[in-house]
């Protein structure tokens, strides 16, 4: 159910949006090209310390009150409240990440997206996927290319069960992988307790900062900064020290993440 308490007002000038909040296509297409654009993912807060909460007011305090990003459980929430305020019929799911995973390795359900039904067409929409994440809703009814403002995707589906691919060059891969089935409430906060607490989490053991803009993508992966162009032309760089970080992470993120706080990196050492 939508909550009638969200301020969505505030959401709306957190992304820089001031066009028509209608349940169509074009707005679904808009908000999600603005909201990659103007929030951040980034996992700062678990390397922080803290755990991360699934309750739409503390994530909206987080990304709203404090400027900040988060990763796919924070902003698909987020985003979700969105959706559901403004009158689509949203149902959140579950994927199995395979992006820069080996064929044979299997993934756990730690990625959140969104099916959103528009006129009665069904579209995946990810706000919060770091890396190649998409920066345009996607049909879910075609496994046909579908042009993006950056790389070309296709999901293809068997039964209720689609992999959401991107072709760089002539190559597709897979991004990850979701049964359209609805899970569990339980599941999302398994889900997310497994990426922000279990030793072995990705994020837990990485810095992984992403931001998507219309020429673009830049990325921080532990010490490396990464500019990579919508051609796929990448410029990287070593982050020196932890003072460069911040100074990156103010200036090509929109973050102000204060100094003083104990960011502790396991696999970035200074």
């Amino acid at each position: 159910m939508p909550n009638a308490a969200f301020d969505l007002p505030a959401y709306l000038n957190r992304i820089g949006y001031n066009g028509e909040c209608r349940p169509n296509l074009e707005t679904l297409q808009s908000l999600h090209q603005h909201h990659v654009q103007a929030v951040p993912f980034e996992n700062l807060s678990v390397l922080l310390g803290e755990r991360i909460s699934l309750d739409p007011k503390v994530i909206s305090e987080k990304i709203i009150g404090q400027r900040r990003g988060g990763y796919c459980f924070e902003q698909i929430t987020l985003f979700r409240e969105v959706l559901q305020l403004i009158g689509y019929q949203v149902t959140p799911l579950l994927a199995r990440v395979r992006w820069k995973v080996p064929p044979e390795v299997r993934t756990p359900l730690t990625h959140m997206v969104l099916r959103v039904v528009v006129a009665d067409q069904p579209w995946l929409a990810d706000v919060g996927f770091g890396a190649i994440g998409t920066p345009a809703p996607l049909r879910l009814d075609t496994s046909n290319e579908q042009p993006t403002t950056h790389e070309p995707r296709r999901i293809i589906c068997i039964k209720h069960f689609c992999t959401h691919q991107v072709r760089i060059g002539e190559v597709w891969q897979d991004i990850y992988q979701f049964a359209q089935t609805p899970p569990a409430p339980i599941d999302f906060e398994l889900g997310n307790w497994y990426s922000c607490t279990h030793p072995k989490a990705l994020f837990v053991n990485n810095l992984i900062v992403t931001r998507v803009i219309p020429e673009g993508r830049y990325s921080i992966y532990n010490r490396e900064f990464t500019w990579r162009d919508r051609q796929g032309k990448a410029s990287i760089s070593t982050i020196r020290s932890m003072g460069e970080l911040h100074n990156l992470l103010r200036e090509k993120f929109g973050l102000n993440l204060s100094e003083e706080n104990n960011l502790t990196i396991p696999s970035a050492p200074w």
